[in-house]
C-alpha cells in the first residue's frame, strides 16, 4: 500500500484544486486508503467529496468559524440547512470525533453535532447518516487522527 499523502505532497491530479479543497481531499483520500480503497478510487472519491464539502461550507478556513457562518443557530437548524435532514443534497461527510469525554458526530467543517457516550454508538449513527445521505463517515481516534472511513456515495 502506498504511503499517505500530505498537504505539501499530494497526487498530481489534485494540483489544480483550491488549497482548502485540496487539504480536505488529502485528508479524505488518506482515510480511504487506510480503509483499503485502491489509490485511483480513493483520489476520485476524495476529490468529489472535498468539492461537495467546499460547496456546503463556503468561505475561508473551516476551523473556529462555523458558529459565525451559522449565525449562532441551534445544531438542528444548521443540520437542516446543510442537508442532513434528507432534502436531497446528499454527499455530505460525517466525522466521529472525541468531545469532552464523549464522542461527537458532526458534519465536516461544523463545530457542533450530536454527542454519544460511546464511540461505537457514534460510529453507528455516523454510518447510518452517511449511508442515508450518500456521503462518507470518517472515524477519528481519541487523539484526533483519522482511524477509518466509510464511503456510501
Amino acid at each position: 500500500m502506498m504511503m499517505p499523502w500530505a498537504k505539501n505532497d499530494y497526487p498530481p491530479s489534485m494540483k489544480n484544486l483550491d488549497k482548502r479543497v485540496r487539504d480536505k481531499a488529502v485528508e479524505i483520500a488518506n482515510a480511504l486508503l487506510k480503509d483499503g480503497y485502491e489509490e485511483g478510487r480513493a483520489i476520485a472519491i476524495a476529490t468529489s467529496q472535498a468539492e461537495k464539502w467546499a460547496e456546503e461550507h463556503p468561505g475561508g478556513g473551516h476551523e473556529g468559524n462555523a458558529e459565525d457562518r451559522e449565525g449562532g443557530r441551534k445544531d438542528s437548524d444548521a443540520k437542516a440547512r446543510s442537508g442532513q435532514r434528507g432534502n436531497g443534497s446528499g454527499g455530505s461527510i460525517q466525522h466521529v470525533v472525541p468531545h469532552d469525554g464523549e464522542w461527537m458526530v458532526k458534519d465536516a467543517g461544523a463545530d457542533k453535532g450530536d454527542t454519544y457516550s460511546t464511540k461505537a454508538a457514534a460510529v453507528e449513527a455516523a454510518r447510518k447518516s452517511a449511508s442515508d445521505r450518500g456521503g462518507s463517515a470518517i472515524v477519528h481516534r481519541a487523539d484526533g487522527t483519522v482511524e477509518t472511513s466509510h464511503n456510501y456515495s
